[in-house]
């Protein structure tokens, strides 16, 4: 089987993305024009520092490092690329700190890429987040910290599946916000809708449905992407040859969804391709490939399976 040839997982993933796009003609929110827009997306490409001429561990951990001090959009991919690093300790307190930031889109991508690693050394940070002020916020921490079997965040959740119209004192751990007062904003209740659908999307344009639809203008095929993800979790004999190929293919988010998947699986390999894309005049690309490339000298894994 080619990458090229899926037709029917890339048609039915077709579908729920052009879903998606309907979705965002006809009900664009304030809050989902906060968490990303096609221009914030746009300006994220053009970071001439967060390139290496030189591939090697140190170059792409520069890459990785100097991403995470850019403008938001930028520390929304490089926070996307770093959540498929595992359980890595550096990964780990990048992420741990962005989980800080000002910033709700950043607190948001850095939760999102704490449960994409799977990495339980996360779980007192993720705890921290369930007395988020911003609801969203905490909501999020509290669906991720449940993936990973744990639950802090039961309470918080229970209050929002009964539609808690007041804050109680056992609810979010006692945490001083008027939570009262967020669950009948419906702007608020939009933009917690927002992010926590953003987990869906989380890829190389960052995450929401500007994302996708910055993807479709530019060319890219979010279909495509979507399938190699899925890919990437194969055993069929020949699949991380197909990765590397995908690597040199013309649309960005292919090949940055093809780095992904070589650096997910820690096929050692393709590390010479990898370090090739520290260069691509795409920043989603460079970062994707340098966390691979990460990966990648780490060593094989027995199982191709993410755990």
């Amino acid at each position: 089987m080619h990458l090229r040839q899926s037709i029917t997982l890339v048609f039915t993933l077709s579908l729920s993305f052009a879903g998606a796009r309907a979705l965002a003609q006809k009900q664009v929110t304030a809050a989902d024009g906060k968490i990303v827009t096609a221009e914030s997306v746009a300006q994220a490409q053009e970071e001439p520092e967060v390139r290496a001429a030189e591939p090697s561990v140190d170059s792409a951990w520069s890459m990785l490092t100097t991403a995470m001090q850019k403008q938001t959009q930028t520390r929304i991919l490089a926070l996307a690329a770093l959540g498929t690093m595992g359980s890595d300790a550096r990964t780990a307190g990048l992420i741990r700190e962005a989980m800080t930031s000002a910033e709700i889109e950043v607190r948001t991508a850095a939760i999102l890429a704490a449960g994409e690693t799977k990495n339980r050394a996360l779980i007192p940070a993720l705890r921290e987040r369930l007395n988020d002020q911003e609801p969203q916020v905490a909501f999020d921490a509290a669906v991720t910290l449940w993936k990973m079997n744990d639950r802090s965040g039961e309470t918080f959740l229970k209050a929002v599946a009964d539609g808690e119209r007041k804050a109680t004192p056992t609810l979010m751990h006692g945490a001083k916000n008027d939570m009262g007062k967020e669950m009948r904003n419906p702007e608020a209740m939009a933009t917690l809708g927002a992010t926590t659908g953003a987990s869906l999307l989380l890829g190389p344009f960052g995450f929401g449905i500007k994302a996708v639809e910055y993807m479709v203008k530019s060319g890219s095929n979010p279909a495509r992407a979507a399938a190699i993800a899925l890919l990437a979790e194969s055993h069929e004999p020949g699949i991380d040859a197909e990765f590397v190929e995908a690597l040199g293919d013309k649309d960005q988010a292919v090949r940055a969804a093809a780095a992904k998947a070589l650096g997910q699986r820690h096929y050692t390999a393709a590390r010479k391709r990898l370090g090739d894309l520290f260069s691509d005049p795409k920043l989603a690309v460079r970062l994707f490939a340098a966390a691979a490339y990460i990966n990648c000298s780490h060593g094989p894994v027995t199982t191709h399976r993410r755990g």
